[in-house]
């Protein structure tokens, strides 16, 4: 009979070309009836689902595979029956051969009709209401026909796949896919599968259901887990014999030792925006470093992956000493520490890069299986003071994470302070569950993400940036470049592995796929890098991406778009879809401004390859604007607005007036009688994004006082035939000349082909002339020691080969462009402060730009003794004339 059932499925392939099983292969029955779900990528990625039933697979291609969210209708086609045996394949179908393409054994069981189910006459009717006890799939599901629709081959059906509601159902269910991307049987992903790497799975349709079985043991039969799915749904029970006298006679329960998994795949968190408020919360530091699990049984320690990957040789110090422990599974996060004792990516990276990984930590944070027992069920609050008893209180590589049950917020701003990654919050009463059930969060310091590398851009010769994407409905989708982060060590390790990659076609779809060129190289799919960056633009590209590393504990097709959820909400509501940022108005909103047109572009290439749109400038002020503040708050403001990017139209605004956003302020200086611009809060500056103005440049007098000199500006302002070289040298001699004065100079980038030299002034009786005749003859002094290399004179038959020492900056209404300030010029570059040490010969303005600055700045500390540093200009004037 079973023969007779497999003729279609013998007829469409060539056993000779195709390592599936023929319906030869022989398979004892089992006691109860098995399943087997197939991750399958042929000419659409899907999902095999294979019921046995009368000596087959009953099979159905579930086209987006299952989902644990009873809203989820899932599309299931009926397909031809299969061979028992090909429950046990996992490999590769030769393209030309039906179904041709990679296969992963993704999930695999027992199953049984629901409680007072008839499955003769369900499968008559077109509906199998059925119950899983599986690794992955649990509780009770139904298949269900769906108006004997027929297509094709007038053979196949259309049916649907859909959970029910019980103690195994999840709203919400994004990421059970994503993180389930890997095999139940090989713990291979789909890459290593199809490139024959990594071992072969173990034998699952050979094996009989005992009460031994881990599997079967630890995750209860269909039909107990039945019985509680018909409660839950209401379904009939199965009615039973009535006991015996004999079988009601009270017995002695003895409990039996569990046996361990080598591996259960782990909790996983939901991103949210803050932690969540509440004592029934556990909060911990989030570890910038590699999630692991670490089983010990007999003596022996083994630490894997979050994808299940035996790592175990990479970390022989963490193995010896994990062997001493007690028989245990345990979940925590190997990590490197910096001298100062916090995390360090990039350390670990290093670390694992030179085999030299004796120094990393693994900080554990959770207790699964102890002493012969599954402690999955237990809440947090249980497991969290087992692990701790468990450990050793003095732990030199093997640490307990401590946490805190209140003031989440605090210890997210605490752990911002120390510039730590973040914190996770979880549940205290909830138990362990594989996947994303929510009880687990994470809120971050800084945004960071997981790119899937496709290809990268050179220069010449040199490195120059990452063009990476992530994975959506199994396409690779482009999201944008990574240009920062690369130090000489990060690419000495990473431009090998490009190579070993590389291949001569996109591997991007869709339409915003990049093109090729001569200084672009593509690559497979393989490789995931991990960044940080600002946010996605409205067209879902990252903004101002920073690389962090490699990261080869995640499979590239995990690798989907994340962005965070409202903190009050994560236990029900779906994470936002992070490329689907616009309003539906068309607008977006930063700060609370809301910003027209956010993805219009303003700068071609912002420094990256990428265009710099509004939206980019918006939250570049963003960003930046609290540091900025202090250097234009008060102050009359001149802005060069570019509302068509920097190639088109430019408009020159020092007046308010119509037009102007109200939460720009306005202030009246004597002599004018029209108001001036002034920007004095952060929403100010969005503002004036969404006004397209693309620099700002202040008055250099005191906040609020007009006529006091604040501070003076010296520009150096070279010959187009001066090498910027020779602007530092001219930079340095100001500052030693100001220095000898009594003053103290600071020195920044000015977004263009020169240098600024500023210094700080107490409020003293000096007037603007005055100030401005000091400044004067500073410079004119400079030109007259050194004729061939600078002047005063402004006009051009002159300046060839020299450098215009710039007074005129120092006059009342005399502008310098701001600190920080972008510039409306090829690369958007800013103005940036510098110290005098970077103040130095091959010191390269462009690098300073709107996608690098936000990250820089958090390590600025150039100008941090410039409000200290003011100066009393009555004193220099002064030894000025006696010189």
């Amino acid at each position: 009979m079973a023969a007779r059932k497999l003729a279609a499925y013998e007829a469409k392939r060539d056993f000779e070309k195709t390592a599936e099983p023929s319906g030869a292969a022989a398979v004892a029955a089992s006691e109860r009836a098995r399943f087997v779900i197939q991750k399958h990528a042929a000419t659409r990625l899907h999902y095999d689902l294979r019921l046995e039933h009368e000596g087959v697979f009953l099979s159905w291609a579930v086209t987006r595979g299952p989902s644990r969210d009873p809203h989820d209708r899932r599309l299931a086609v009926h397909v031809e029956d299969h061979p028992l045996a090909y429950g046990d394949f996992e490999g590769t179908i030769p393209k030309g051969q039906y179904g041709g393409g990679t296969v992963m054994l993704w999930d695999r069981g027992w199953w049984a009709p629901e409680p007072g189910f008839d499955l003769q006459k369900g499968l008559k009717k077109g509906e199998i209401k059925l119950v899983f006890a599986g690794e992955r799939m649990k509780g009770g599901w139904v298949l269900v026909r769906i108006n004997n629709d027929k297509f094709g081959d007038g053979k196949r059906e259309n049916w649907l796949l859909i959970k029910h509601r019980d103690e195994f159902a999840m709203e919400g269910d994004l990421d059970f896919l994503e993180d389930t991307a890997f095999s139940i049987a090989s713990g291979r992903t789909m890459e290593e599968i199809a490139a024959g790497k990594g071992k072969a799975p173990t034998p699952f349709m050979t094996k009989k259901a005992t009460a031994s079985d881990a599997i079967w043991n630890s995750k209860g039969s269909p039909e107990a887990t039945a019985e509680k799915a018909a409660k839950e749904t209401g379904a009939p029970r199965r009615r039973s014999a009535k006991p015996s006298a004999k079988a009601q006679a009270p017995r002695k329960v003895v409990k039996k030792a569990i046996a361990m998994p080598d591996f259960v795949p782990p909790q996983l968190c939901k991103l949210v925006d803050r932690p969540p408020g509440g004592g029934d919360w556990a909060h911990e530091i989030k570890f910038d470093g590699y999630r692991m699990q670490m089983r010990v049984e007999g003596g022996e320690a083994a630490l894997r992956t979050r994808a299940g990957l035996d790592w175990s040789g990479k970390f022989p110090q963490l193995i010896k000493d994990g062997a001493a422990l007690p028989d245990a599974l345990i979940d925590g996060e190997v990590v490197a520490l910096d001298a100062d004792g916090s995390p360090s990516f990039a350390g670990l990276q290093a670390a694992l890069a030179e085999e030299s990984t004796d120094d990393l930590i693994f900080f554990a944070f959770d207790l699964l299986y102890a002493h012969g027992e599954d402690l999955t069920d237990l809440p947090l609050s249980e497991r969290k003071a087992r692990l701790k008893a468990l450990l050793p209180e003095d732990g030199d590589r093997i640490r307990y994470v401590e946490h805190f049950e209140s003031g989440g917020e605090a210890v997210l701003q605490s752990a911002c302070r120390m510039s730590l990654e973040g914190v996770v919050s979880k549940k205290l009463d909830a138990p362990y569950r594989s996947g994303k059930p929510g009880t687990w969060t994470k809120a971050k310091c800084r945004a960071g993400h997981e790119v899937v590398i496709g290809g990268w851009t050179t220069t010449g010769d040199a490195f120059r940036s990452l063009i990476v994407g992530v994975y959506r409905d199994g396409d690779l989708i482009h999201v944008g470049r990574v240009g920062t982060g690369y130090g000489r060590d990060k690419v000495a390790r990473l431009l090998p592995k490009l190579k070993a990659a590389e291949r001569k076609t996109s591997p991007f779809s869709g339409k915003g796929a990049p093109r090729g060129g001569a200084n672009i190289h593509w690559v497979d799919p393989v490789l995931v890098a991990e960044i940080e960056f600002a946010g996605f633009t409205g067209d879902g590209s990252v903004r101002q991406a920073s690389f962090k590393g490699l990261r080869e504990d995640k499979p590239a097709q995990a690798v989907e778009a994340e962005a965070p959820a409202p903190a009050e909400d994560v236990e029900l509501a779906e994470p936002k879809a992070a490329f689907a940022m616009k309003r539906s108005d068309g607008k977006v909103s930063v700060r609370g401004v809301a910003i027209s047109n956010p993805d219009k572009t303003l700068w071609p290439d912002a420094g990256d390859g990428t265009p710099g749109t509004k939206r980019d400038l918006a939250e570049y002020f963003e960003a930046v604007g609290d540091w900025m503040l202090e250097h234009i708050k008060g102050r009359p403001c001149s802005v060069i607005r570019m509302p068509d990017g920097v190639d088109g139209e430019t408009f020159f605004q020092r007046h308010s007036g119509k037009g102007v956003s109200a939460l720009i302020d306005e202030i009246v200086v004597s002599g004018d009688r029209k108001p001036y611009l002034v920007f004095n809060t952060v929403e100010s500056l969005v503002a004036a994004a969404q006004w397209g103005a693309t620099e700002l440049h202040p008055w250099n007098c005191r906040p609020n006082e007009q006529d006091v000199p604040g501070r003076l500006v010296f520009d150096l302002d070279p010959a187009p035939d001066v090498s910027f070289d020779a602007v530092v040298e001219g930079a340095r001699e100001i500052r030693d000349r100001l220095e000898a004065l009594g003053l103290a100079p600071f020195c920044k980038t000015t977004g263009g082909k020169g240098l600024h030299v500023v210094t700080p002034l107490k409020p003293t009786k000096v007037d603007w002339d005055a100030a401005k005749a000091f400044a004067r003859e500073v410079c004119a002094q400079m030109a007259a020691d050194s004729p061939d290399l600078y002047l005063l004179n402004m006009s051009k038959k002159e300046r060839g080969g020299k450098i215009f020492l710039d007074y005129l900056r120092n006059d009342r209404m005399s502008t310098a462009v701001a600190p920080l300030s972008p510039r409306g010029r090829p690369g958007a570059p800013v103005s940036w402060p510098v110290s005098w040490t970077q103040v130095r010969k091959g010191l390269d303005p462009k690098r300073f730009n709107i996608r690098t600055a936000p990250s820089l700045l958090k390590t600025l500390d150039a100008w941090d003794a410039y409000a200290e540093s003011e100066r009393d200009l009555e004193a220099a004037i002064r030894k000025l004339g006696k010189d």
